[in-house]
């Protein structure tokens, strides 16, 4: 119960964070594909599109013509970084165990399906489908802003690797290209997330790890469930550092003593 609490007050803590309207008409007006989403016909067509992409999103129809195909239609053109696909194949609908009109997310990092339900589809617009998406996509690599962390505190998966780097940095290409790589080794075990410290609102999450600017870029490591922690200033990043660094924690190993008392009153203030 006490982990709970604590759990929403970081949550609190994070989403005090607001969206700057920049990075909010940024998310909207993102130039996508210039296709529209693709027809999977068959059930083994499915399954290769969804294991293709980080991120998926397949409109289930059983007729093409009802309003909610025409907004999933509408939307594809707003995320470059999501396939889309859509199917009216009962095969492929008895797959994922779809029974009505429904769209459904697929994700790669964590191996979720997140269906809209019917009576969401049946009020479905523009914008309560685009929020849905950016709401739940989370690649292997996934940008930490007041919209994602939504998705990335309601998956199943509990440990949470943050990158805090100012992405405007020399080293930031290399760096992420190494932290992408890292990812996958932890496919299903940990999230990885980016932090840009170049960012004026995003100084909060920094501060929660107790960490200084000139400590950075620093790597941090939390899990949801009992709030452990540890932080690790990093001169260079590479894929045996990032990996040494999570199993590490996986085993128990800290490189900090334990704040809790700490933490516990800095929690109190928010």
């Amino acid at each position: 119960m006490e982990a709970t609490q604590s759990r929403c007050l970081f949550l609190f803590f994070l989403f005090t964070c607001k969206l700057p309207p920049d990075v909010a008409a940024e998310i909207q007006e993102s130039p996508g594909a210039t296709q529209g989403p693709v027809r999977l016909t068959d059930v083994p067509a499915a399954v290769e599109f969804i294991a293709a992409a980080e991120v998926a999103v397949i409109g289930f129809f059983q007729d093409l013509e009802i309003p909610a195909a025409s907004v999933f239609h509408g939307v594809v053109q707003k995320f470059q970084d999501v396939s889309f696909g859509v199917s009216t194949d009962s095969e492929v609908l008895a797959h994922y165990n779809i029974t009505e009109n429904t769209i459904s997310l697929f994700r790669l990092v964590d191996n979720e399906q997140l269906n809209l339900e019917s009576e969401d589809i049946e009020s479905i617009d523009d914008t309560k489908l685009s929020r849905f998406i950016e709401i739940n996509s989370l690649h292997f690599v996934t940008e930490y802003n007041p919209v994602t962390v939504i998705g990335l505190f309601n998956s199943m998966i509990q440990i949470h690797l943050l990158l805090m780097m100012n992405k405007a940095s020399p080293e930031y290409e290399e760096s992420i290209h190494r932290y992408q790589k890292a990812a996958k080794l932890f496919q299903g075990k940990i999230l990885f997330i980016l932090v840009d410290s170049g960012m004026h609102g995003n100084e909060k999450v920094i501060s929660f790890f107790k960490l200084k600017k000139s400590e950075l870029p620093a790597l941090a490591i939390y899990r949801t469930l009992d709030e452990e922690w540890d932080t690790l200033p990093v001169a260079e990043l590479s894929v045996e550092l990032v990996q040494n660094f999570c199993d590490g924690f996986l085993n128990g190993k800290r490189l900090r003593e334990n704040h809790e008392s700490e933490e516990k009153s800095q929690k109190v203030e928010l």
